[in-house]
């Protein structure tokens, strides 16, 4: 309790200590989440805060427990005991990478940074980078990996792996580096080479990256250092991007701006195009901003700081950017407040039957700062033959139970993979697990 009363006390004194923000703490939502979700979310008015409302979902583990699966799918451990799994890749092998990674450590200037360092390990997200990548192999295919061995070491706080021209690509949190790769290798020791360098963490610490459509270039999501640029405009440059990287050159161009902090990245199979899942802003209430799914091109700009879901302004920004708003691009699709979206595959590499055959499914690592909790769950939406999420949709349910009824977290799901048969892999940072769903008759190839 004392703990309590010291963080609510310091953001008290961050924000100025005022009575009016005292009495709007926490704020409580008053919209589904479902209400801010699909192709047209309803955006209510901005409940502007001063202290971020902070609902922590203390990490409690699974004990017996296991997530919970549609009537039809099976769920089971493929891979346990590993050291905040947070991203998953498929090698052409089946052999699936997972990088074991946390936030670096960050300085702690202020009042406010020490108190968000205890939240976020209250979290579980507190812990040391294990730095590592780590092979994952069911030879016997039985859904289990009955190899677990480290494939690199030494990295900092890596994130997104791609295989690209004969060489394995890893986004660090402060730039993309390449080792060769033969197939079938269990082990890398060669030196990373850097390709280009990042800008280091700062809010957002996590880096995808992908193989572009063109086939030559790659895809790099950079995350925002801030929540709506309060550290200054300068401090931004470069972040709240998708970059284009020429990695042969190494050199590289911004392809996309305007995303607070895109994570997850795919290429959408009906139509060749970049797709990627982006966590928006804070402190405007419980309802608003819906993180978001939404199609990505060359030149787009989605608004960030001083605009979200297509064109409503953030007042709080200095200086506005009048000119911007009617370029601001909206996203396609919304997630809800707060679930923060980062994992994203497509079901083309997926068999788990007809009810998520055609579509995207997001991992939803879980809010921190909405009341209710929103996220901790994997959702699938449902995109219609035209290649974009079906108009009327809500995200559906595909994996669920990571909340306990009195709102602990047994685990946050994040990266979602297909492995070789066509299940489903989800990292669980918080419950050091990858778990499998699986249509009954799946069997992976002996």
């Amino acid at each position: 309790m004392l703990r309590r009363i010291l963080i609510v006390l310091a953001l008290l004194a961050v924000a100025g200590g005022g009575i009016f923000a005292w009495l709007a703490w926490p704020d409580t939502a008053r919209l589904p989440v479902e209400a801010v979700a699909g192709v047209r979310p309803q955006i209510g008015e901005p409940r502007v805060q001063s202290i971020p409302t902070v609902e922590i979902a203390e990490p409690v583990g699974w004990g017996s427990a296991r997530p919970v699966a549609p009537a039809g799918l099976q769920v089971q451990a493929f891979a346990s005991g590993l050291d905040h799994p947070r991203w998953l890749y498929r090698l052409p092998n089946g052999d699936v990478l997972v990088a074991e990674t946390n936030s670096p450590p960050r300085p702690q200037r202020s009042l406010v940074d020490r108190v968000m360092r205890f939240l976020m390990g209250r979290a579980g997200a507190g812990t040391p980078s294990a730095n590592r990548i780590t092979l994952l192999r069911d030879a016997d295919g039985d859904g289990v990996a009955e190899l677990k061995t480290p494939f690199m070491t030494g990295l900092n706080s890596p994130f997104g792996m791609v295989l690209h021209l004969g060489s394995l690509y890893v986004a660090n949190t402060d730039a993309l580096v390449r080792v060769p790769y033969q197939d079938g290798q269990t082990r890398i020791t060669a030196r990373p080479e850097l390709v280009v360098r990042l800008n280091p963490a700062g809010n957002h610490w996590t880096r995808d990256v992908i193989v572009a459509p063109d086939g030559r270039t790659l895809l790099v999501s950079v995350g925002s250092d801030s929540n709506i640029a309060e550290k200054g405009l300068e401090r931004e440059r470069y972040r709240a991007n998708i970059l284009q990287v020429w990695p042969e050159d190494k050199r590289w161009r911004v392809f996309a701006a305007g995303l607070r902090n895109p994570v997850g990245m795919a290429v959408n199979p009906q139509n060749n195009e970049p797709w990627v899942v982006v966590n928006e802003r804070d402190m405007l209430g419980s309802d608003l901003v819906p993180d978001y799914l939404t199609q990505v091109g060359l030149g787009d700009h989605f608004g960030w700081p001083w605009y979200y879901w297509g064109g409503y302004p953030d007042r709080r920004v200095e200086p506005r950017n009048p000119a911007l708003q009617q370029y601001s691009k909206r996203p396609d699709y919304a997630l809800g407040p707060h679930v923060a979206a980062l994992g994203l595959t497509f079901t083309d590499g997926l068999r788990l039957g007809p009810r998520f055959a055609q579509g995207a499914i997001v991992g939803e690592h879980g809010s921190w700062n909405r009341k209710p909790p929103s996220g901790y769950k994997v959702v699938y939406v449902p995109f219609g033959p035209n290649g974009f999420p079906v108009r009327g949709a809500k995200p559906v349910d595909l994996l669920t139970g990571f909340l306990t009824a009195d709102g602990k977290a047994r685990g946050r799901p994040v990266g979602v993979e297909a492995d070789r048969t066509g299940a489903l892999l989800v990292a669980d940072d918080v419950g050091n697990v990858i778990w499998r769903v699986s249509a009954p008759q799946q069997q992976a190839a002996r």
